[in-house]
């Protein structure tokens, strides 16, 4: 568990809208993963989704959606609510949480505690209470099996702080900023959460700030090089290369002065200084195609910057997504063999297959056969590999494995299931 205080912003799932709290199902937006993608924006160090649903239904739904929201937040998400079986939080997980909740409202849960924590790790559990008497109940389980719990109580806070050390996540109301670093200042509070967050969530960059300032140690864009140390040139600025972190496509070229500099760190959105305008400009401020900083590198002589961004929309003004879409020149060469984007290429023709059936296609083919097909075929391939691997030539088990990760794109295309999808869960485990 990190030493660092954390601001968790909570989404309250309702019916597939983000609605104002466990009470007040009051709209407050229409896309739950847009909002999840603004908290992780403006710095939020992870997101709750309480899931509201009545029923298996509408419960089954919101996991889809829980799916979408974690793919776009961009920070750790917990899913939290309808949990009853150890089944339940394997779903919450596989909808690409890194941690559920157990609500020790519930008997139940509280009997799943040591089942889940022994199966999936305690850093992928908390428990959800309302008072410090569930604290103290069950304060031996609690700090052999989970790493945090989350106070959900409005009342109790103070007596909780004082009779337990458990690292405690507390849920406050619109509050003081003075309240919540008075808060935060006791040792056993590791984060706050809940509409005190919420209503903040803008103004996230500038709360942390203020907690650096009275000796809280929370995350910030704090540089590890001072823009001093910096190689500048005869014009006072250094060039930025700009890369998408994900695809680690290069995206632009800009310059950035001081004052620059500064306000990317402190904002966390990329900002430049213009020789043509003689002035500082925001990326995205007109156009909303923000650039969200992810990571920031110098060079070897510390002359040039690299920024790793989340880009949205398009980083140039033509409407590419990158800058530098005009070919000069380029030599044949070996047909492109970077995994990732040869199975994203892949598994886009097998979508448009799907979308756009062609005559005579093998995959329409699958496609139209169903699931059953696919399932077969995918199970024939695997035994082709397990037969492959008895025979002493490497070359066969090549092309088997190339059959089945064919076969296999074919049901995660029918299933909706994508390769970022894929190589997210990987680097979790």
């Amino acid at each position: 568990m990190s030493d660092y205080k954390q601001f968790i912003p909570c989404i309250y799932l309702l019916n597939g809208k983000a609605v104002a709290g466990f009470k007040d199902s009051t709209v407050i937006s229409e896309d739950p993963a847009g909002l999840a993608r603004f908290y992780g924006e403006n710095n939020a160090d992870e997101l709750i989704v309480f899931d509201l649903s009545s029923d298996d239904i509408s419960h089954e739904a919101a996991l889809d959606v829980l799916k979408l929201i974690c793919g776009e937040a961009q920070i750790p998400v917990i899913g939290a609510g309808n949990v009853r079986r150890m089944e339940d939080i394997k779903k919450l997980l596989y909808a690409g949480c890194k941690k559920a909740a157990l609500n020790y409202s519930k008997e139940s849960n509280i009997a799943l505690t040591k089942e889940v924590s022994l199966k999936f790790g305690k850093d992928k559990i908390l428990a959800c209470v309302e008072n410090a008497g569930e604290i103290t109940e069950n304060e031996g389980l609690l700090t052999e099996f989970t790493e945090q719990t989350i106070l959900i109580s409005e009342k109790d806070i103070r007596q909780s702080i004082a009779s337990s050390k458990l690292p405690l996540i507390v849920s406050l109301p619109e509050v003081s900023l003075d309240k919540i670093i008075e808060l935060l200042s006791f040792d056993n509070i590791t984060g706050i959460t809940g509409p005190a967050i919420n209503a903040n969530a803008k103004e996230l960059n500038s709360i942390k700030d203020l907690c650096a300032g009275n000796g809280i140690l929370v995350h910030t864009f704090a540089p590890a090089i001072p823009w001093e140390e910096l190689t500048v040139g005869a014009d006072g600025l250094v060039p930025v290369v700009v890369q998408d972190h994900k695809t680690r496509e290069v995206l632009m070229v800009a310059y950035m002065n001081k004052e620059a500099y500064l306000h990317t760190l402190k904002s966390g959105r990329m900002t430049y200084y213009s020789r043509s305008r003689r002035e500082q400009w925001i990326k995205g401020e007109t156009s909303g195609h923000y650039q969200y900083v992810k990571e920031l590198h110098a060079d070897c002589d510390k002359d040039t910057i690299l920024a790793k961004v989340s880009q949205v929309g398009n980083a140039c003004h033509t409407g590419n997504y990158s800058c530098f879409f005009n070919e000069i020149v380029k030599k044949e060469q070996e047909q492109e063999t970077n995994p990732l984007t040869v199975f994203e290429s892949v598994l886009g023709v097998i979508k448009d297959r799907k979308l756009h059936p062609k005559e005579g296609s093998y995959t329409n083919y699958l496609f139209d056969k169903g699931i059953d097909k696919i399932l077969k075929k995918l199970g024939e391939e695997a035994t082709e590999i397990v037969i492959a691997a008895k025979n002493p030539n490497a070359n066969e088990i090549k092309y088997e494995i190339s059959d089945f990760l064919y076969h296999m794109m074919v049901l995660m295309v029918e299933k909706g299931v994508s390769w970022e999808e894929i190589s997210q869960e990987l680097a979790n485990r």
